[in-house]
């Protein structure tokens, strides 16, 4: 690294309080870029309609009390601010801090366009727009018409590494691909021992709205999950899922239940950064079932908590997205299109544990490790030699 660099990540973490997953994805830029030695300025921007936050002072919002948590959790209190997007209020550095961050700094990496103020995003020259649901992104703005923010950015990143080849729509942008970054001295292999003799995840049952497209239906977690709901049954395995799903899905809970799948309090095993990191941790692998919109026209996204799985050891049986394009695959990371797949890929894991165990590890240190992956992505943005 030549000199350190100036980094503003902009990225809500607040907006989802008791959700450790989330927090531990957007940190691990924050985190990540730090331990290379640049310096970094967190801005985690609300809008005053957030569920929560309409008619309450920022100060006594439960936002504003799980970012004073995170912040204290990881010694970022002294470069992080939280603020409402049009208010002056903040907690933790004052919103000109925030702006003068923004206007000496090398680079303004907005996560999902989570930075919406015009006048913070426009301190900063160079804007990165970093894509984190690659395909709905790009139809929600060329097919419903919305806008995507896009046009307040002047670079465009995105974690489907396959999206300019998939022949969904780019918006006459280049998309820089990347992958996901992990701090590997936050995530250290975890013992061989289990807790939770199972086949976990964390989830979301829906997301957000689902969109057809040329008779292509690009749908939500809820939609792949039913294609498998007889797994327990076929394979007699154990499978727990830590899964957010509204009570009103009655007909979709009692499914399964009735077919052998434990449903857990994500906020009860996963609800902190700490949690979730322990429940990850303790399980024996991850099934990995996708939102049905990566599997319709693959891009080769591949989550998050997928990679925090692998950095634990702990190997991932994950629904195909592309995978093989992009992932060594067969070892570590088990992927499956059908039942009858996912069937084998359970059994495979089971069979020879130890191997998949090492190759998990291996995986995320090679290639998802954040020094390497945020190396490249700087490099590639033309910030780094």
């Amino acid at each position: 690294m030549s000199r350190p660099l100036r980094i503003v990540v902009a990225g809500s973490a607040a907006k989802a309080p008791g959700h450790g997953g989330w927090a531990w994805a957007l940190l691990q830029y924050v985190l990540g870029f730090r331990q290379l030695g640049h310096r970094v300025f967190w801005i985690d921007p609300l809008e005053r309609v957030t569920p929560g936050l309409q008619g309450v002072p920022l100060a006594r919002s439960p936002h504003a009390a799980w970012f004073r948590s995170l912040v204290s959790r990881f010694g970022l209190a002294d470069c992080s601010a939280l603020l409402v997007h049009g208010e002056t209020e903040t907690i933790g550095r004052a919103r000109a801090v925030a702006i003068q961050a923004a206007r000496e700094s090398d680079l303004l990496l907005n996560v999902s366009g989570a930075l919406k103020d015009a006048e913070i995003l426009g301190a900063a020259a160079r804007r990165v727009y970093l894509d984190l649901d690659p395909g709905f992104t790009q139809l929600w703005q060329a097919v419903e018409g919305l806008d995507m923010g896009l046009d307040a950015h002047t670079d465009f990143v995105t974690i489907g590494p396959s999206l300019p080849r998939s022949g969904l729509p780019v918006l006459d942008r280049v998309w820089i691909t990347t992958l996901q970054p992990i701090v590997l001295a936050h995530w250290p292999p975890a013992a061989p021992a289990v807790e939770r003799d199972a086949f976990t995840t964390v989830a979301n049952w829906r997301g957000y709205g689902s969109i057809t497209v040329d008779g292509v239906f690009f749908g939500q977690k809820a939609h792949s999950f039913r294609r498998f709901l007889d797994l327990p049954t076929r394979t007699g395995d154990r499978f727990a899922l830590a899964l957010g799903i509204h009570p009103d899905e009655r007909a979709d809970i009692d499914a399964l239940r009735s077919s052998g799948w434990e449903l857990l309090d994500p906020r009860a095993v996963a609800g902190t950064p700490d949690q979730f990191q322990h429940f990850v941790r303790g399980s024996f692998a991850e099934l990995a079932i996708a939102k049905s919109g990566y599997v319709a026209r693959p891009t080769g996204w591949f989550s998050d908590r997928s990679v925090c799985y692998l950095a634990s050891g702990r190997p991932v049986v994950a629904q195909d997205t592309g995978l093989a394009d992009v992932l060594p695959v067969g070892t570590g990371i088990v992927p499956f299109a059908t039942i009858d797949e996912a069937v084998e890929a359970v059994q495979r894991v089971r069979r020879d544990y130890a191997a998949h165990a090492r190759a998990a590890r291996s995986i995320a240190e090679e290639y998802f490790d954040s020094g390497i992956v945020l190396t490249r992505l700087l490099r590639n943005l033309e910030l780094a030699a």
